[in-house]
């Protein structure tokens, strides 16, 4: 762009995307750049509660009230994003009375709705939750699909004027005269919509104001014009069960700890979580035992959970910030508040200010709140809109009983396809063509990929992110390229197998660190699946190497004849045998071990 604009936003989680949809909506000219997908970073990696405050109503109130009030606000602008779960804080006998009281009386305190039951009303409601629990205080937690929400807030920010730059690495933030004046950024390769630049190209993007909205990974930003932003990253485990042993969110009554809550989230739940600070937020070790933590620790709450079959699991990373001169240790203790730095008046480097610290569920106000500070900035005179206008899917949220009826003749696939997309049901299923299903582990149709892949050119994550196609049990084993196989029509084939490459590699990240029991022979079957049907195991038509093609047509044992022990013969044509070669494709290596060199995709749930 030659252009000058009114404000760039860096960072592509769900605080950027809540900037700039509020900055579009005032009426800014304003250009969203993120290096990889929508919620590459933190926002795709956490656990997906939707906070009543509960968890902050002892010890950082300030945040707790903050999160009843924006938890109300979304389930009413983002309805087709929430799930009213309800959520329990649970007491065991070893943990302290006077903490559920002192919980309690935090939650009055804070304005947020709780009761006591005792453990047999709480067993009535969750019939998995262990026989030693005494008594829980029910209070309004919820589930949120991040995915869902930011591109919501990306959808309606474009409908207003905004630019949505994604795979767009900022490299360089223009400094002139002592004043901040821009970004560069080099345009990624690989599969997805690039609609303003060629790949592996730069731009610079001047701007009157630029916001650094890059969470854990804001003191980067921040190195590069020069300065200091004191994250304080803490990583934080998370493991995916493979179906729902609770449908509320369940929290362990007790003042801080790791392993202490559960979430329901669509066909599954998770697990969560530890507070480890670390260095650089994108190489940290992710360890066996952390999950190993997970399971043994909330088995205690959910005893089921000890036999279940863990699907995969994922490791984020919080942007904490606590003041200069604080002197935190424990990062558990570091607030969960969030704060502006106007870069102007704290380093004399006008024309940027980063936002940091905070958390999800109150991205909307932090949104408002450097908006607004954006608009004095400017001497721009605009009201926020955001806490009453309803995102893209969610304008008439009444209506999906309707389409419930229209759509999905009451099948759970239609009920799930219209939960998924809100108001937007009629015009993404509405059309004549036949609609089978694509992904049955999350009733995924193939309207629902096809509208993804509309929004997100061959970027086949960025669909699954759209609509979760390939996030259920079979983690993609048995749907990746029938998700692939929408893309032909439109696109050559080696960018179609690259996209299904990508996609595949990413579902297996995750569940490196689930290898046992009923997982392990999943993705034995994956893989299996994959070798014989596609050749992920060893294509000759996609390697140097020198292959005899012969034999494929040998046999086991070369002549035709098998060996009395079972092995193959000398002249099998084994030493040449495509058990030896390697895959040039992105998928799984010629010893059957997967490829994990993907460098971590986005959204890793």
């Amino acid at each position: 762009m030659d252009d000058q604009v009114d404000v760039v936003v860096v960072g592509g989680g769900s605080t950027g995307c809540g900037v700039i949809r509020d900055l579009a909506r005032r009426g800014l000219d304003a250009v969203l750049v993120e290096k990889g997908n929508l919620t590459h970073g933190t926002t795709g990696r956490m656990h997906g509660l939707l906070h009543s405050g509960g968890r902050y109503a002892v010890s950082d109130q300030k945040s707790a009230r903050e999160c009843i009030e924006e938890n109300r606000v979304l389930r009413d602008i983002a309805a087709h994003c929430v799930e009213e779960t309800g959520g329990m804080f649970v007491k065991r006998p070893e943990d302290s009375e006077e903490y559920f009281q002192e919980k309690l009386e935090g939650c009055r305190a804070c304005d947020i709705p709780a009761e006591v039951i005792d453990g047999e009303e709480a067993r009535r409601r969750e019939p998995y939750l262990a026989r030693d629990v005494e008594k829980a205080i029910v209070v309004p937690d919820g589930a949120v699909d991040p995915f869902r929400l930011c591109v919501a807030n990306a959808a309606d920010a474009r409908e207003h004027g905004a630019r949505v730059e994604t795979h767009a690495a900022v490299t360089d933030v223009l400094v002139e005269d002592d004043e901040v004046v821009g970004v560069e950024i080099e345009h990624d390769t690989g599969p997805g919509k690039r609609v303003h630049r060629e790949p592996g190209t730069t731009e610079e993007i001047r701007a009157r104001y630029v916001v650094n909205a890059t969470g854990a990974w804001a003191g980067q930003i921040g190195e590069m014009a020069g300065v200091d932003v004191e994250v304080r990253p803490s990583k934080g485990v998370m493991t995916v069960m493979n179906t729902r042993q609770v449908d509320t969110v369940i929290n362990r009554c007790r003042p801080k700890g790791d392993a202490d809550i559960v979430v329901p989230h669509e066909t599954a739940c998770i697990l969560g979580t530890t507070d480890e600070e670390v260095d650089d937020p994108e190489d940290y070790p992710e360890e066996e035992w952390e999950v190993d933590l997970m399971i043994e620790t909330l088995s205690e709450l959910v005893p089921a959970l000890k036999d279940a079959r863990t699907l995969r699991s994922f490791w984020g990373v919080r942007p904490l910030y606590e003041p200069p001169g604080t002197g935190t240790d424990d990062p558990t203790d570091i607030t969960r508040d969030y704060f502006l730095l106007d870069h102007a008046e704290r380093d004399d480097l006008p024309g940027m200010t980063s936002i940091v610290g905070g958390k999800l569920t109150t991205y909307r106000m932090m949104a408002e709140s450097i908006t607004d500070h954006v608009c004095e900035k400017l001497d721009h005179d605009a009201d926020c809109d955001t806490a009453d206008a309803p995102l893209p899917g969610s304008e008439d949220f009444s209506v999906l009983r309707d389409y419930m009826e229209e759509f999905g003749i009451r099948s759970p696939i239609g009920r799930r396809s219209a939960q998924r997309l809100g108001s937007r049901t009629d015009d993404v299923l509405g059309g004549t063509d036949p609609n089978p299903v694509v992904c049955e582990c999350e009733g995924v149709t193939r309207a629902e990929v096809r509208n993804g892949i509309e929004e997100a050119g061959s970027d086949l994550n960025a669909v699954r992110l759209r609509t979760r196609a390939s996030m259920g049990n079979c983690q993609g084993g048995f749907c990746t390229h029938r998700i692939a196989s929408e893309l032909a029509a439109e696109y050559p084939g080696p960018v179609v197998r690259d996209a299904e490459d990508e996609l595949y590699q990413e579902r297996w990240k995750g569940q490196r660190h689930a290898l046992w029991g009923r997982q392990l022979s999943q993705a034995m079957l994956n893989h299996l699946l994959h070798a014989t049907t596609m050749n992920r195991d060893g294509d000759p038509a996609t390697t140097d190497a020198d292959v005899d093609f012969g034999a494929f047509d040998a046999g086991p044992a070369g002549s035709g004849e098998s060996a009395g022990d079972g092995s193959s013969s000398d002249d099998s044509g084994s030493d040449d045998s495509p058990a030896g070669v390697t895959a040039t494709d992105g998928g799984l290596d010629a010893t059957g071990s997967p490829d994990a060199t993907d460098g971590g995709i986005d959204g890793d749930r």
